[in-house]
């Protein structure tokens, strides 16, 4: 990876006033040879969202975790099919869409999986390579590759399947300069956020986390090595993500320069249900469990998100209490006190430290939810936080009724 801002920022980037260095910090980037990359990934294109109602969710995401409004699609564009709404966040773009049309296929998809993630987009250099490398890697083809052009350019795009009803869209927009694909309108809010809140609450899309089946695991470790040419980066077995109830096994893909990371988990045989049992039961299949969201300042984030009205996981006080962690974790930015008052958990590896939070499902099936991360040199996903995590979560299935 070279450091030259000009060659390694994709225009989101760029366009949210970020650097190499900060992305370094917010992401945890890597030095990386492109040219070796048999399906290289420039960064995360967009996050594509089904849900019950757009017009409501996109409120939602502006109000609650502050992003902005960019770009719609509707019947007011001459889509009679369903409403799309494009956010961003820093390098952040999540579009939400919600079915119009009572025989739109997303009011199918929403009925049998309520809200979630159809499509994690990926901007490409080279469409075609992409395709033809997966292709013969035995990927399922969900869209050979086409154009779509309005005044302010042309985008390439296709498409390729992944786990459960997941795809992933490959884009290269690099002749285009719209606010986000043809077909879609320049849009902005009437939505104003409070005086004196934040320009932004978090900069970038950490890691999209998913959930498969028992035994399927090492399928599609297997599979992002093979089609996507991502490395394997982490992988957290047996003690290390076990509760006295649940258990579940987690491997980290990411590609070569860690911009874009998908920890994919499967659920482990356990005395009771796993968060990842919930997850596929409610879901209907396998999918995006949570997004993790990089903040640069996360005791900020958390303060203005809780006070819109978000619910995050509770920490036991016996967490932050305990000597052990005080001890592992060393001198941290933030009071350790200030942390337990948010809920806030924190963990250091060899290379720094981590802060992290969860918010708790953010629709009506216990399903997705996303997580606040701020790195500071940890290159890691919190694992000293596993065991207290999954037991805050425990305790939630258990109010369901579902542990």
């Amino acid at each position: 990876m070279t450091t030259d801002s000009t060659h390694t920022l994709t225009p989101e980037e760029r366009a949210a006033d970020l650097d190499v260095d900060q992305l370094k910090q917010l992401v945890g980037l890597v030095e990386y040879d492109e040219s070796k990359d048999p399906f290289p990934v420039t960064a995360m294109d967009a996050v594509v969202f089904v849900v019950g109602n757009a017009t409501q969710a996109a409120h939602f995401y502006q109000s609650a975790m502050g992003m902005e409004l960019v770009a719609y699609s509707g019947p007011e564009t001459g889509n009679r099919d369903h409403k799309s709404f494009v956010l961003r966040s820093g390098s952040a773009r999540f579009v939400l869409k919600g079915g119009v049309s009572p025989d739109s296929p997303l009011v199918d998809h929403h009925r049998e999986h309520g809200d979630g993630v159809v499509d994690l987009a990926l901007e490409v250099p080279d469409v075609d390579a992409c395709v033809s490398h997966a292709r013969a890697q035995g990927a399922t083809i969900l869209d050979e590759p086409y154009e779509v052009s309005d005044e302010y350019g042309t985008v390439r795009m296709a498409a390729i399947a992944t786990y459960g009803v997941t795809r992933h869209t490959l884009v290269d927009r690099s002749r285009y300069s719209g606010p986000y694909l043809p077909g879609y309108a320049e849009r902005a809010s009437s939505y104003r956020k409070r005086e004196g809140s934040p320009k932004r609450l978090f900069q970038a899309v950490d890691h999209c986390v998913g959930n498969v089946e028992l035994g399927k695991m090492d399928y599609w470790v297997d599979w992002y090595r093979k089609v996507m040419g991502f490395v394997n980066m982490a992988e957290f077995v047996g003690d290390d993500i076990a509760t006295e109830y649940s258990a579940l096994m987690s491997k980290v893909v990411a590609n070569g320069n860690h911009r874009v990371k998908f920890p994919l988990n499967e659920p482990a045989i356990a005395k009771k249900k796993s968060q990842i049992d919930e997850y596929l039961e409610f879901y209907g299949s396998p999918g995006c469990q949570h997004i993790a969201l990089a903040t640069n300042d996360i005791l900020r984030t958390v303060d203005a998100m809780r006070a819109e009205g978000v619910d995050f996981l509770d920490t036991p006080d016996a967490y932050y209490d305990d000597p052990e962690l005080r001890s592992r974790i060393g001198q941290v930015r933030a009071p350790i006190e200030e942390l337990k008052k948010r809920g806030v958990l924190v963990d250091r590896d060899e290379d720094g430290y981590l802060l992290q939070i969860f918010t708790k499902p953010i629709g009506d099936r216990p399903t997705v939810f996303f997580e606040l991360i701020e790195r500071h040199g940890s290159l890691g996903f919190g694992k000293g936080n596993f065991k207290a995590l999954f037991e805050s979560i425990e305790r939630e299935q258990e109010r369901r009724g579902n542990l």
